[in-house]
């Protein structure tokens, strides 16, 4: 079948992962302002996915994973080690695990599936390490990690779906066939290089590090000034997990204040980011952004600028907010996340979605 120039258009911008405005004559940017998606296909794999989930669990299995739509426990983010509510791997056959983590793939970037399994490993990692040295902390079991969905699957009614555990939160609310909003969206890495043992040199988010401190090293001393907002960076994600990402002021330098070059970098750090979703998932965020104006975006850091040093960056837009930190065990240990500023948890999807409900 011949696909249309905007298919082709469209593809090309999914399946790109880093853009050049020299070698088009286009302007940073200009490819992300493309036509709405189409969402119904992710909408329908994830409703498939989940459905055949909750479908292969016992009723005792199905009470612990399964929520009400309206129930606050669909608010209840939190990225530390710690008991949660919902199933986990461990309370699920092997054929479930295997159903579980199809729902993972099915809202994620192969990439970022890999990431988050990675991730969910790493705690054996973790416990490794602290038997060694004889540390007593939080317990460490790679199968702790909780299957959420709230709501039914599919239909005209909202419904949502979380993975979430050590380091890795993800969230995805679903209204009708063809609406989509992510976030919070969560991953971490402790340690963030691995230095010792089997998996010695696993950097599972060392894109997110090395394309931040490369893109705050382009920027001149003037730039530098405007960049960077503390000496000191903080010792966490500023909004942790604040059920509403919010921040009192726009720090750092702004988008305009770059040359093409740094602009296109910048685009491109934001997209390794929204590329952690499907891609027409990730495209929907970029437009948005986009839309929102580049313009209005400040990338703002903290702390050292060389790789052992504690620092965290953040972008910083209308509608996104994009958090690293890099603080704790002799910055060794990372934190990201994706905040939607208007849809995180279904936000002003959801808000429209009832309007038209009571109309």
């Amino acid at each position: 079948m011949r696909l249309s120039r905007v298919s082709l258009f469209l593809l090309a911008i999914a399946t790109t992962p880093f853009f050049t405005p020299s070698a088009r004559g286009e302007s940073p940017g200009a490819n992300l302002t493309a036509a709405t998606p189409d969402l119904s296909k992710a909408s329908a794999d994830m409703a498939q996915a989940a459905k055949k989930f909750l479908d292969c669990l016992s009723p005792e299995q199905l009470a612990t994973a399964g929520f009400d739509f309206k129930s606050n426990e669909r608010l209840n983010w939190h990225f530390i080690p710690k008991p949660r509510n919902g199933l986990t791997l461990k309370d699920m056959s092997e054929d479930q695990r295997a159903l579980a983590k199809a729902l993972l793939a099915s809202g994620l970037s192969e990439k970022a599936d890999h990431k988050a399994l990675t991730i969910m490993s790493m705690e054996q990692i973790l416990h490794d390490m602290e038997q060694r040295q004889q540390i007593k902390g939080p317990r460490r079991d790679p199968e702790m990690y909780y299957w959420s969905v709230f709501g039914q699957p599919g239909g005209d009614q909202p419904w949502g779906w979380r993975v979430e555990g050590h380091h890795v939160s993800i969230n995805f609310t679903i209204v009708g066939d063809k609406a989509v909003a992510t976030g919070p969206e969560f991953l971490g890495a402790n340690p963030a290089e691995v230095r010792e043992g089997p998996r010695k040199g696993l950097r599972v988010l060392a894109e997110e590090e090395d394309q931040g401190r490369a893109f705050v090293k382009s920027l001149d001393a003037d730039q530098l000034k405007k960049a960077i907002f503390s000496q000191a960076a903080p010792k966490e994600i500023v909004t942790g997990n604040e059920r509403q990402a919010m921040l009192q002021k726009f720090e750092g330098i702004p988008f305009s204040d770059l040359n093409d070059v740094q602009k296109s970098a910048l685009i491109d750090l934001i997209k390794l980011y929204a590329d952690r979703l499907r891609p027409e998932l990730a495209q929907d965020d970029l437009r948005r952004v986009a839309q929102a104006g580049l313009d209005k975006i400040y990338f703002g850091w903290a702390g050292g600028l060389e790789k052992g040093q504690p620092h965290y960056y953040r972008i910083h837009g209308p509608n996104v907010l994009i958090e690293y930190d890099d603080t704790q065990n002799e910055a060794n240990h990372i934190h990201t996340v994706w905040r939607d500023l208007e849809n995180d948890f279904g936000g002003d999807l959801l808000r429209k979605h009832y309007d038209q409900d009571h109309k």
